[in-house]
């Protein structure tokens, strides 16, 4: 009961501060429409400019993933800010760690969690706190530092073995804010610092160092597959017709 507690005031001190952040944040998507506009008038250039491409399929912040770029302008640190509170709260994270929390129970993973409705409620809790402290640290901490934009920037072109290397690629190199690339240590220190914290409220069997390398090593896995996801969600988000201003 005592690192359910933590976890539990864990996440109400992330995701508290993340629902006040992400409530401040509902008026800005309306400075996008303009962003078809220019669809038109840079056509002939969709090859050669990921930010264009996907700003034509998407034409809005995504919901499911709000990391992916939809504007070339680097973000402020505030805009950082509002970018991890809206990923710690975004649909993709509550799914990614519901279905892990689901996974874990099965294979009695944490079984210092135990079993029942208690040891699911425990091991989505700490999910949702680890993922909240992931992107505290990665998306807005160490990129405001750094001056890394912690967003992830579309292909849209190449074959799959080109865009899947890229989303791959993205682990270890990142975008800074003056569009250039460059060692992407937020994304490399961000879930080594959160599995550390984890520490504060896991079972104690798994409060050791190779347990923290361990989810460490788990967690840079769960992020390249979620880039790879992030590749392709424009086009999904096209091929469902989800976004008027998606390409005929």
């Amino acid at each position: 009961m005592r690192h359910s507690s933590m976890a539990l005031r864990l996440i109400a001190l992330l995701v508290g501060v993340a629902a006040n952040a992400a409530a401040q944040q509902e008026p800005k998507p309306q400075e996008l429409p303009d962003a078809p506009a220019a669809k038109q008038e840079s056509a002939p250039q969709k090859r050669q400019s990921p930010f264009n491409t996907t700003i034509e399929v998407l034409g809005r912040r995504s919901i499911f993933f709000p990391n992916i770029a939809t504007s070339r302008g680097a973000l402020s640190t505030k805009q950082k800010f509002e970018l991890f509170a809206g990923e710690s709260v975004s649909p993709s994270r509550f799914l990614s760690s519901a279905a892990g929390a689901g996974i874990g129970q099965a294979r009695n993973s944490l079984p210092g969690y135990g079993q029942g409705m208690d040891g699911y409620g425990k091991r989505f809790g700490s999910s949702m706190a680890t993922g909240a402290a992931n992107n505290f640290f990665g998306t807005f901490l160490i990129s405001s530092l750094l001056h890394r934009d912690p967003r992830y920037f579309v292909t849209l072109h190449g074959g799959a073995g080109h865009r899947i290397g890229y989303a791959l690629s993205r682990i270890v190199v990142a975008r800074t804010d003056d569009g250039k690339d460059a060692a992407n240590w937020a994304g490399i220190l961000g879930p080594l610092l959160a599995e550390s914290l984890a520490n504060s409220y896991l079972p104690a069997k798994e409060q050791t160092a190779g347990g923290t390398f361990q989810r460490f090593g788990w967690r840079i896995g769960l992020n390249a597959a979620s880039n790879s996801l992030r590749e392709y969600w424009p086009t999904i988000f096209r091929s469902l017709r989800i976004t008027k201003s998606a390409p005929g």
